[in-house]
C-alpha cells in the first residue's frame, strides 16, 4: 500500500496542517470536515494524505473570512466553478484591504515624515523642491462659504471616494497666483483632498509636477499676506516665476493645541 493511502492519527494530521486537533473535532461535529475512518478499538478519529488538499482549502477560506456557513455550501456543491466564483469574491476584497492598509501605510510616512521636519526644519527658510504630480479632489469655495458649508462638502466627497477615516487621506487649502499678487489673501478658491494612490479621471485637479517654491507660516492666520509677501520677494530674487495656485496644508495638527502654534506648508509651483 502506498505511503499516502495510511491512515494518520488526528494529532499527526492537525500537526501536518499547523492547527489544533480540537479544530479538526468541531469541523467534524458540524459536518463540514469528516475524517477518512473511525478505528473501531477506540473511536478515534483518522485521516489520510488525500485529505490535506480539501482541508488546505477550509483553511484558506477560513483565512479569507468566508463564513463557515458559505464553507459548508462549497463543500456539499465543490466544484472548479464553483470554487473559482468564491475565490473571484474574495480577492477582490482583499484587493480593497490591500489598498486601504497601503493607504494608511502612506499616511503614516507622511506624517512620521513631517515630524522629522518639525524636529529639523527652519521655519524661516524658503526653499526650492522637486515634486510629482498629484490627482486632487477639490470642492469650491469663496469667502462667503461657511464652515459648516466645507465640512458638508468634504464629507460628501470623501464618502464619493469611500475614504473609512479622515486619516485615509490629505486636505487643504488652494488659493490662485494671481489673487496673492492682487493682494487678495482672503481669495480662497477650493479646498483639496489628496488620496493615495488616486488616478486620473475626469473632473480631478492636476498639481503640475516640477519645481515649487516651499514655505512654512506659524502662528496666526492674520500674519500669512507676510509670509506670502516673503516669498514672492524670494521668487524675485531668484528670478522664479510662480503660477497656479499655492497649496497649504496644515502639517502639525496632531501635535498642535494651539493656534499659534499651527504650522501651515504653502506650496507653490514655478513656471519652467
Amino acid at each position: 500500500m502506498s505511503e499516502k493511502n495510511k491512515l494518520l492519527t488526528i494529532g499527526q494530521f492537525a500537526a501536518l496542517h499547523g492547527i489544533n486537533k480540537k479544530t479538526l473535532m468541531w469541523y467534524d461535529e458540524i459536518g463540514l470536515f469528516k475524517p477518512a475512518a473511525i478505528n473501531p478499538e477506540n473511536g478515534y478519529r483518522c485521516y489520510n494524505y488525500h485529505q490535506s488538499p480539501i482541508l488546505e482549502t477550509i483553511l484558506l477560506l477560513r483565512e479569507l473570512d468566508v463564513s463557515l456557513k458559505e464553507i459548508q455550501d462549497f463543500m456539499k456543491n465543490r466544484s472548479a466553478g464553483s470554487l473559482k466564483c468564491l475565490l473571484d469574491e474574495k480577492i477582490a476584497g482583499l484587493d480593497l484591504k490591500i489598498a486601504h492598509l497601503q493607504a494608511v501605510q502612506t499616511t503614516l510616512c507622511a506624517h512620521r515624515q513631517n515630524m522629522d521636519a518639525l524636529l529639523t526644519m527652519d521655519l524661516s527658510e524658503i526653499s526650492v523642491v522637486e515634486k510629482d504630480s498629484r490627482c486632487l479632489v477639490t470642492v469650491d469655495i469663496d469667502r462667503d462659504t461657511s464652515f459648516e458649508d466645507e465640512v458638508e462638502l468634504i464629507t460628501a466627497e470623501t464618502e464619493k471616494y469611500r475614504l473609512g477615516r479622515l486619516h485615509d487621506a490629505a486636505y487643504g487649502s488652494m488659493i490662485s497666483v494671481s489673487s496673492l499678487l492682487d493682494g487678495r489673501f482672503d481669495d480662497y478658491s477650493k479646498l483639496f483632498i489628496e488620496i493615495p494612490f488616486l488616478t486620473y479621471k475626469s473632473g480631478l485637479h492636476v498639481s503640475p509636477g516640477g519645481r515649487y517654491v516651499r514655505a512654512f507660516h506659524k502662528g496666526d492666520w492674520d500674519l500669512i499676506p507676510r509670509r506670502y509677501e516673503a516669498i514672492f520677494s524670494f521668487a524675485e530674487k531668484h528670478n522664479l516665476k510662480l503660477h497656479g495656485f499655492s497649496y497649504e496644508m496644515g502639517i502639525n495638527e496632531t501635535v498642535a493645541d494651539r493656534m499659534e502654534d499651527y504650522i501651515v506648508q504653502i506650496e507653490i509651483p514655478i513656471e519652467e
